[in-house]
């Protein structure tokens, strides 16, 4: 800097200097207060938008410098090459292939057959027709036996069953033919001369035919009715006829369920003659039941509380009678599915008929007395549930009793002019008598999974006769153990064992000079071992073999007679589409 800018930067502080001075000597003017008032008037200001790239003022700016490169790219000899990508894909489970009909064919020792014929055809949307064909045959020849003991079982039933939109009926229609004899003769003819015991003709033939059908309505009071007509008639002009229809009615009302179910059962037959003599035998029964129950349900509770009343009428006799009996069914859920308590009393006429006797024992004459047996009360109750996914289980114990429950009894051996070829001993007849009756029902179920399941069951009963000396041919146990089970896709099978406890039954020789003189016997119990095996060849063909009484165990499941020995079955089954 040069001395000329000191000279005058200090002249000009000197003069400021000095009137401030001076400034500062002059007389005090004093204070004035000075208010000035203006009304605010607010202003906003206009608003900007921020620009997103502001602009810079800087004096300064960097230039980017250029930067240049080049690749040096040297070849490199690879064999690898990548496989082609495809979508993952979940497995599928091969979709079983279904067919409406098949046909079983079989052959064993003793001569058996067994065949089975069973075709659907589907109609249209909503209507189908179908027929099933069965027989089951075999020429005997039990160890001991002196007569025939042949026998043979063939039945044809037919369906037609339609499904609209809120109507459903079926129709149903079948015939059978059976061949008995009845082969069980007492010790006494063990030294029969060979020439008496070829004119005994024991055969029994029964032929039957039946015609029903059901009707069911959607979203109505009448829920269903089901009926059916059936004929049975037999070598020595028996004849049967039996009409049933049984009607169910349903009615809300509020948390209740007023159910009402009709019940109509017809009778009428005749035998040629009585066993003693040639004294035909008719009867003819009507009975109608109505059962009004109030059924409650809810996510614990079952509960049906009815009664159901029967008028009963002996057309034949000119004798009727009314009846009620109890109808109360009880279940509780105690825990989840683990344990349910159920309970109750049942009751109710049964209608016994010349058909239900002989498919129980198809060696009974035809000579029989028919009537209602009357179920007066039947209390019940026990425990069922889980114990696991995979193991259940029901304990069941039951008292009731029974005005003219029917048993099975040897008829008497006419050994003094016997007319029949069932007059032998050989034949069971029918008594009627009031007994009580104290049941123990247990059972145990194990499914581990849809290729092995294995169940076993069993029930006590004590008799407590009011006229006869025993509950005849009622066992004093049953048993039963089975199971079903997979080893390979293939190959499948399963196994039964059935046990039959102790019965009793009472023979009575029969003569026209002397008293009847009746021996009480005991049959014995007995084990019957079964198993099947098969083999699917494909999706249409599977071979399967069975055995039957693989024990051997020369059992009587009547007295005298007994049953075949083992028996072995060897067949293949035809799954097809017409």
């Amino acid at each position: 800097m040069s001395y000329k800018r000191i000279a005058s930067l200090t002249i000009l502080v000197f003069v400021l200097f000095t009137v401030t001075s001076f400034a500062q000597d002059e007389d005090d003017l004093g204070t004035e207060v000075v208010n000035i008032v203006k009304p605010y008037t607010p202003t906003i200001s206009d608003a900007f938008k921020v620009k997103e790239t502001p602009v810079l003022n800087d004096s300064v700016t960097t230039q980017k410098k250029e930067v240049l490169y080049s690749i040096f790219s040297v070849p490199v000899a690879s064999t690898f090459t990548p496989a082609k990508g495809k979508a993952a894909t979940v497995e599928k489970a091969k979709p079983i292939k279904l067919y409406d009909n098949y046909a079983t064919l079989g052959f064993g020792n003793y001569t058996s057959i067994l065949g089975e014929l069973y075709s659907n055809f589907e109609i249209s949307r909503t209507d189908n027709a179908g027929f099933f064909f069965r027989h089951n045959s075999s020429q005997g020849g039990i160890d001991g036996i002196r007569l025939e003991d042949k026998y043979y079982d063939t039945s044809l039933d037919g369906n037609y069953t339609s499904r609209q939109r809120d109507i459903s009926y079926r129709l149903d229609a079948g015939i059978k033919h059976q061949l008995f004899n009845w082969y069980g003769l007492p010790e006494s003819f063990a030294n029969a001369s060979d020439e008496f015991i070829a004119g005994i003709d024991a055969q029994q033939t029964y032929f039957s035919g039946n015609v029903g059908g059901s009707l069911a309505l959607d979203d109505s009071f009448f829920e269903e009715i089901a009926a059916n007509i059936r004929y049975l008639g037999d070598a020595y002009s028996s004849s049967e006829f039996n009409i049933t229809a049984q009607p169910e009615f349903s009615f809300p009302v509020t948390d209740f369920t007023l159910k009402v179910d009709g019940d109509v059962d017809y009778l009428t037959g005749s035998f040629d003659r009585n066993y003693f003599a040639e004294m035909p035998i008719n009867y003819s029964f009507l009975n109608v039941g109505v059962a009004p129950s109030l059924v409650y349900v809810n996510n614990d509770l079952t509960l049906s509380l009815g009664v159901a009343a029967y008028a009963s009428m002996d057309m034949e006799n000119s004798e009727s009678d009314i009846s009620i009996y109890p109808r109360v069914n009880v279940s509780y859920r105690l825990v989840d599915e683990l344990l349910i308590v159920y309970g109750g009393a049942d009751g109710g006429v049964n209608q016994n008929s010349y058909f239900g006797f002989k498919e129980e024992n198809p060696f009974v004459s035809p000579t029989l007395y028919i009537m209602p047996s009357n179920n007066l009360y039947d209390a019940f109750g026990g425990l069922k549930g889980k114990l696991s996914n995979s193991v259940g289980y029901n304990i069941r114990g039951s008292y009731g009793k029974t005005e003219n429950k029917a048993l099975f009894q040897i008829n008497p051996l006419n050994d003094v002019a016997p007319t029949e070829d069932y007059q032998h001993g050989n034949s069971f007849q029918v008594v009627y008598d009031d007994i009580n009756t104290l049941s123990i029902f247990g059972e145990l179920k194990v499914e581990v999974s849809d290729k092995f399941s294995l169940g076993i069951n069993g029930e006590y009963f004590s008799y407590d006769t009011a006229n006869q000396a025993q509950a005849w041919n009622l066992p004093d146990l049953k048993a039963t153990v089975f199971s079903n089970f997979d080893i390979t896709e293939q190959l499948y099978g399963g196994v039964s064992l059935f046990y039959v406890g102790e019965r009793k039954d009472q023979v009575v020789a029969f003569s026209p000079v002397t008293d009847p003189f009746p021996t009480e016997v005991t049959l014995d119990g007995y084990i019957d071992a079964n198993v099947h095996l098969g083999y699917k060849v494909n999706d249409r063909l599977s071979v399967f073999a069975k055995g039957s009484n693989l024990l051997s165990d020369d059992y009587q499941k009547w007295y005298n007679y007994p049953v075949l020995g083992i028996q072995g079955l060897l067949g293949a089954t035809y799954k097809f589409d017409w």
